[in-house]
């Protein structure tokens, strides 16, 4: 029977109260508290309903279940801080229809639910269903401290299913919001089942939660079983004057025994591991003799590969991996075959020179992929800690192996191909003399007894096969350069930088940027260009960065338009790398006075140099300008002087240099200028502004000049030669000692060229000025 009623109403927050349930709880908004004494004005009975959320202070109908317990106000206590402390005893379910005031407290028009005795056929049914009620709370009651023994009692002894299931609900301890469930279900033999459920899952988790602790119980009471085990093993040891470090220092022994090393490693070993046996009392000396002994068992003392000599193999490798280069694969290949003739034979030291991108290092690899051999790579670059080579003294705080000794044990092997990268650009300070170290490692009547500071014994380097690299020699001292076989790896022509694109190249960054040939292809007109205009280089690696880029874009132009092939060609270039970079200083169109071209080479292959000379009224002042070096200016100090003992040759007054100021200039001035290569080219320049007779335009001219007017020899004659190719210079003026160097160009670049050899400045001023000598005539 249901009847419906207007009483005072308070919203619980956190808790919900059902039927047969005593508890208290304490309450300090204004609106519940005026709403508990209405209650208590009235007939001591509140609506007690439960807040969906309990951040919310003051509640809409809305934000309440709809649900609710009508109690029994038992009693008030008053406590500190406005705070009201209330006991009630649940009585009915009641459902809240509507709230009727809102303030000063709220009242609501409520339903209650009376609750029938429930229909169950039989009495055995109703037996069955306490029995089974009462053994599972019983069950729940005993693995849950939060159930005391009377409230366990308390319900052992009801026999009334109704009453069970309102004694089983109110003295459950689970979440709020899971008691309102139980609240919410007004039919009584589906809020039976919800509760049987809720037991059941109860015990099952809390089974679980047991397992779990049991097995985590298990884990530590074993590791603490070892850790006591552990100590008294140790005070035993202890006891009896033993070493707690006997068994590393058993592991290590047999180490010993197994691994293959000249006696005297071992006899070093087998002290350091008796020190480590008396190192009990100091945890911090024991730990520095353990790495040494770890770091001394992983050296491959004795350990090694045959080299694998198929020069038929190492040829075909090479060919495929690398274009040009023909005096490297040459001198590898003769290596290779000195090596399976010897069966030993000392490895050469090989200095691979050349210009950054021309492929140095990998060479190196390709040599090694030859050999079948591990490849350790040991970067040099900015390296000026002596310590860096040699290692440190294991006795000072982080004492390591040197990065010879750590490649040698990354290598797993003792010979090796290392590879001594940028070994130019290694620097000396206050720390020691770096080159100095390196000339122990790269010397074969001593390397095979280098010294390690860290490892304290000989190491054998004589069977590495060391390779190193470098950009110039000028930075290289002459003692450690002279144990090193040079071969100049030069810059690249167009030609070469061509095929190498098309074979290595393209494909290399068509596969990195997930394309192939047929989605995108690069003409050859197109790899011209770019070479050309697009980068400044001896090498090619600017080059691959730039395919690198039309690849990204062609990617992006196919993924987003659908695009099922990408032509690059000469004429659309520009709409994937922009506007070209670079442009070649080509010849002067007319023969002018003063103005003459040289030759030079930079660190990104060869240029050409035009120099201009202007003669005016003065008090015979030389200025130099363009940014020049020590050695340019001395050049040209050396042209004047050789140009005043000659002045008579061609004429000129005696008082001219007195009366005149000659200004020499070289355009680009802010880009530094310095090389011995420019002394004719200077020369020349002030003899056609000085006599006035006009230098050849498509001529281009390097050597450097003495006193008497005798030209010296030069470097980087491929480069430049290449430039004056590139710039559209006809004919060029070459030191007569260079003539053997141009057996070893190559066709490509000599083609076109009329190359004139010259010894004296008489024959280099024959060549370049027009019109006729004085002492001609």
């Amino acid at each position: 029977m249901r009847k419906k009623i207007s009483i005072p109403m308070v919203a619980l927050r956190g808790m919900t109260i059902l039927p047969e349930m005593v508890v208290h709880f304490d309450i300090s908004r204004e609106r519940s508290i005026d709403a508990v004494q209405e209650a208590m004005a009235e007939e001591q009975k509140i609506m007690l309903v439960t807040q969906r959320d309990i951040e919310v202070e003051n509640p809409e109908e809305s934000d309440l279940y709809r649900v609710g317990t009508i109690a029994t106000v038992k009693q008030i206590l008053k406590l500190p801080r406005q705070i009201l402390r209330v006991l009630v005893a649940g009585e009915e379910r009641a459902i809240l229809d509507n709230i009727e005031v809102t303030d000063p407290y709220m009242r609501a028009n409520v339903t209650v639910i009376g609750e029938d005795e429930p229909e169950i056929a039989g009495d055995i049914n109703k037996e069955a269903m306490v029995r089974g009620l009462k053994d599972m709370y019983l069950e729940y009651a005993m693995r849950n401290p939060k159930v005391t023994k009377d409230m366990a009692n308390q319900i052992k002894d009801i026999t009334d299913l109704k009453k069970l299931v309102n004694q089983v609900s109110a003295n459950l301890p689970i979440h709020y919001t899971e008691l309102q469930e139980i609240l919410d279900e007004t039919d009584f033999m589906k809020r039976y089942e919800l509760l049987a459920f809720k037991l059941v899952n109860e015990v099952q988790i809390m089974n679980i939660r047991d397992e779990i602790q049991i097995k985590v119980k298990e884990r530590v009471d074993e590791h603490q079983r070892e850790y006591i085990l552990r100590e008294q093993l140790k005070l035993i040891r202890e006891e009896l004057g033993e070493d707690t470090t006997i068994s590393d220092a058993e592991e290590f022994e047999q180490s010993v025994a197994e691994m293959q090393a000249p006696d005297e490693i071992k006899e070093k070993l087998k002290k350091e591991i008796n020190r480590f046996k008396s190192s009990m009392q100091s945890p911090a000396e024991a730990g520095v003799i353990r790495t040494y002994i770890e770091t001394m068992l992983e050296m491959p003392w004795d350990k090694r590969v045959d080299d694998f000599t198929d020069i038929k193999y190492a040829k075909e490798l090479l060919e495929a991996e690398h274009y040009g280069l023909e005096e490297v694969k040459e001198r590898i290949l003769e290596y290779l075959a000195v090596r399976a003739l010897t069966k030993k034979g000392d490895s050469p030291i090989l200095c691979l020179v050349g210009p950054p991108g021309t492929g140095k290092t990998s060479i190196a690899k390709s040599l090694a992929k030859a050999l079948k051999k591990p490849y350790v790579r040991i970067s040099l670059g900015g390296v000026r800690d002596e310590a860096e080579i040699r290692g440190h003294r294991k006795t000072y705080v982080g004492a390591m192996p040197g990065r010879i000794a750590n490649g040698i044990k990354s290598a797993g092997i003792k010979n090796p191909l290392m590879l001594l990268d940028e070994i130019d650009k290694v620097s000396t300070d206050y720390k020691g003399d770096t080159f100095s170290a390196l000339l122990e490692v790269l010397d074969s009547e001593q390397n095979n007894k280098f010294r390690d500071h860290y490892l304290e014994v000989p190491l054998d380097l004589s069977e590495v096969t060391f390779v190193t690299t470098a950009n110039t020699l000028q930075t290289i001292p002459r003692p450690l350069l002279d144990r090193m076989e040079v071969i100049e790896v030069n810059s690249y022509t167009e030609n070469e930088k061509l095929h190498i694109a098309e074979r290595h190249l393209i494909p290399k960054q068509l596969a990195r940027h997930g394309l192939t040939k047929e989605q995108v292809t690069i003409s050859k007109g197109a790899v011209w260009k770019m070479a050309r205009n697009y980068t400044k280089e001896a090498g090619v690696r600017q080059l691959e960065r730039e395919i690198g880029n039309i690849c990204r874009k062609a990617a992006r132009e196919i993924y987003e338009s659908n695009k099922k092939k990408v032509q690059v060609t000469e004429r659309n270039l520009w709409k994937y790398l922009g506007k070209e970079k670079f442009t070649y200083q080509m010849a002067n169109a007319e023969d002018e006075i003063g103005i003459v071209r040289g030759l030079a080479w930079t660190s990104v292959g060869g240029d050409t140099l035009q120099i201009e000379v202007n003669v005016m009224p003065g008090k015979g002042d030389i200025m130099l300008t363009g940014q020049l070096g020590d050695v340019m200016k001395e050049s040209a100090q050396t042209g004047i002087s050789y140009i005043r003992s000659i002045s008579s040759k061609y004429k000129v007054p005696e008082n001219f240099f007195d009366e005149h100021d000659i200004h020499i200039h070289i355009p680009e001035g802010a880009v530094p200028k310095d090389g011995p290569s420019a002394g004719i080219t200077m020369a020349t320049a002030m003899i056609s502004a000085i006599t006035g007779r006009k230098a050849r335009a498509d001529i281009a001219m390097t050597g450097e000049i003495t006193l008497r007017g005798r030209v010296l020899p030069i470097g980087g004659l491929k480069e430049k030669l290449l430039a004056a190719k590139n710039a559209g210079i006809k004919t060029v003026l070459v030191p007569k000692e260079n003539e053997k160097d141009i057996e070893e160009i190559s066709t490509e670049i000599t083609k076109g060229l009329e190359i004139i050899f010259v010894s004296q400045m008489d024959e280099v001023l024959k060549a370049a000025l027009k019109g006729r000598s004085s002492d001609s005539k």
